[in-house]
């Protein structure tokens, strides 16, 4: 019998995500894939998995699950409340979830998108290469409750491992390197740019994010002219009231606002994991600096296996601890 992952609750706009499909740009299908590329790596290494497999991608809020026979699985990304039967669970980490136990993802504590990786992954039927929902080109649906999703041969046996956080959830500085459009801007607006606090709107998905500020817009001779070419995840578009948008993993291929700079890949998530309200800045780098940065977040991700811990659980949050044999030759007493 096939593993089945059982949806009873999930909260609105969950959906399968992996790395998405490169190579149809041409056709006007954006890459997609998962938001935070960080996470899926993170879930990978923790599982001892490929991070190709498919995972559930959750904003700001997770769902109800049950598996139909015991499975591995892991939390990472942005950290939502979670419990295995009511005992609570360490994010950033991997855990067994027995068949007919109840996992609860409750919202999101820090960050903005959180994600729940199973042993084996997900295993719905690819489409054009890949099983990532991309709600804007019609490829996918949002998870809803009474879904039964089938679950991948789990090819792994490690569980109970952690990662270290890192501080992608609060905000921070961006590194761009300029676009083709970043000498239309008059040299005044570049400065300030680099200067001005952002904030993360609420106005986010999973196309862009809304950065406005406090100060005044930025603003082109003759914006609304720029020609409609490609654009890709990373670039920063002005809008026509001067608010900087920074566009993510499922944004459209072309556009025609003028794009003041480009977001590092490499810092994209921490585009996506900043929560509303937080604040961002912009700093210029050299292109030279920001292959180096790209080659050194690869080698981040391939690296994170190294960096696991063994998770060490409170004796208080384990609900069947009495069935455990935690000293040999101990006995309920009445057998003796």
């Amino acid at each position: 019998m096939r593993r089945v992952l059982i949806v009873h609750r999930a909260g609105p706009g969950v959906t399968i995500q992996d790395g998405g499909r490169p190579g149809f740009l041409a056709f006007g299908l954006s890459r997609g894939g998962a938001t935070d590329r960080l996470a899926l790596a993170e879930g990978a290494a923790l599982l001892g998995q490929s991070d190709d497999l498919a995972v559930l991608e959750m904003p700001g809020m997770g769902g109800r699950f049950e598996v139909t026979q015991d499975t591995r699985f892991a939390l990472t990304g942005g950290e939502m409340r979670a419990t295995l039967d009511g005992a609570p669970l360490v994010w950033n980490a991997s855990h067994l979830l027995p068949a007919g136990a109840v996992l609860d993802i409750g919202p999101v504590t820090s960050g903005a998108y959180g994600y729940l990786h199973l042993g084996g992954g997900i295993g719905t039927e690819p489409a054009m290469g890949a099983r990532a929902t991309h709600l804007t080109a019609g490829l996918g649906r949002v998870i809803e409750a009474g879904q039964r999703l089938p679950l991948g041969v789990d090819k792994g046996s490690r569980a109970g491992m952690l990662l270290p956080r890192d501080d992608r959830f609060r905000g921070g500085t961006l590194r761009v390197v300029e676009s083709l459009q970043t000498g239309f801007f008059p040299a005044d607006d570049l400065k300030r740019f680099t200067t001005t606090t952002f904030t993360r709107d609420t106005r986010a998905n999973r196309m862009g994010v809304r950065m406005p500020s406090d100060g005044p817009g930025f603003h082109v001779e003759g914006g609304l002219n720029v020609v409609s070419e490609i654009i890709v995840p990373g670039d920063i578009q002005v809008t026509g009231d001067g608010t900087p948008f920074v566009l993510l993993s499922e944004c459209q291929t072309t556009g025609g606002y003028p794009r003041i700079a480009t977001v590092l890949p490499a810092d994209l998530p921490r585009v996506a994991q900043a929560p509303p309200g937080a604040k961002l800045g912009f700093r210029f780098v050299p292109l030279a600096e920001a292959v180096e940065a790209e080659a050194k977040f690869r080698k981040h991700c391939k690296d994170l296996p190294r960096s696991l811990q063994p998770l060490v659980r409170d004796p208080h949050d384990i609900s069947d601890l009495l069935s455990y044999q935690l000293i040999s030759g101990v006995t309920a007493g009445d057998d003796l």
